[in-house]
């Protein structure tokens, strides 16, 4: 990467919830932490009791902010967020949460700091959405959207269209590392109302609230129902949709029988897509079952936008 594009980097700090706030400005390596090699604390070197003081000790330039969603308050991303750009830290997120929460805030605190926020892993991993429109599409007016962007769901219904059962299919989303351990926040639409707002804010300019948006989950659909009407050649997808209507915009969240000939009824297993209506033609982009590897390539290519020379 320093040849290609002129970037060096270490890995100075590292927080989770098992090992705490973990700060070398010197450099950590990152073999050794996948290795579940930590660091030795020493008495003479004070632990960081807080994200502020964990920031300072690892002298961060760029933040990446991947902490659990919490799609009802944004917390404790938002509070993270600020603490980094006020630190003087670019910030990289995969957290949809302060897109949805607090992005004309923390959009503002990085004008103010000269800094970047950028969070295009929050909708289809590293698919570059949100890097796309102001370069690739300027002059460009976004009506609507519409798409599958839940992995989890989509597996669940793949699955149980194959035999599995309901419970048996979540298992395999959650073996997969793309369901968590309550998978509550898939199954009942609010992952996928979170990355409508999240779109609708970033894409469209408006302001919508997640309370706006018409969610149901999938809950209420039977096994026998997903797989005899899969036989007669539709399937259920769980889809998301916005299109403006005057100043704002309908927001829905629900699952929709679709015929076979729809792009969205042939998605398998983790694959998802989405369907731009823009002003001046059609665009749609899919996501071909991606990995964990493709959350990490979103927020590779933001560190890269965010630190390489202009």
């Amino acid at each position: 990467m320093r040849r290609r594009y002129d970037v060096r980097w270490r890995l100075t700090g590292v927080a989770t919830r098992r090992a705490g706030w973990v700060a070398d400005s010197d450099g950590l390596s990152p073999i050794a932490l996948l290795n579940g090699h930590w660091p030795m604390v020493h008495p003479t070197s004070p632990v960081p009791q807080s994200v502020s003081e964990w920031l300072e000790k690892s002298r961060a330039d760029v933040f990446f902010e991947t902490s659990s969603l919490d799609p009802h308050s944004g917390q404790p991303a938002i509070d993270h967020i600020k603490a980094a750009l006020n630190h003087g830290a670019h910030v990289v997120s995969a957290n949809k949460g302060p897109v949805v929460h607090a992005y004309d805030i923390l959009s503002s605190l990085a004008r103010e700091r000269d800094k970047k926020f950028l969070c295009e892993s929050t909708v289809m991993d590293g698919v570059p959405i949100f890097a796309m429109f102001p370069s690739g599409l300027p002059a460009t007016e976004l009506r609507g959207f519409s798409g599958v962007l839940n992995s989890t769901t989509n597996v669940v219904f793949t699955e149980v269209e194959k035999g599995m059962s309901f419970e048996d299919a979540i298992k395999r989303a959650q073996a997969l590392g793309i369901a968590e351990t309550d998978p509550s926040y898939d199954l009942d639409g609010w992952d996928s109302a979170v990355k409508v707002v999240a779109l609708t804010i970033i894409l469209m300019g408006i302001p919508v609230k997640l309370d706006q948006v018409q969610r149901t989950g999938i809950r209420e659909i039977s096994a026998e129902k997903i797989r005899s009407v899969r036989a007669a050649g539709m399937r259920y997808k769980l889809v998301c949709r916005a299109a403006r209507r005057g100043a704002g915009v309908d927001c829905t969240v629900r699952p929709e029988l679709l015929l076979a000939g729809d792009p969205l009824a042939n998605l398998e297993g983790t694959s998802s897509a989405i369907h731009f209506d823009l002003d001046v033609f059609g665009l749609s982009m899919v996501e071909h079952n991606p990995g964990i590897d493709a959350t990490a390539y979103g927020l590779l290519a933001d560190f890269i936008r965010a630190v390489r020379p202009a």
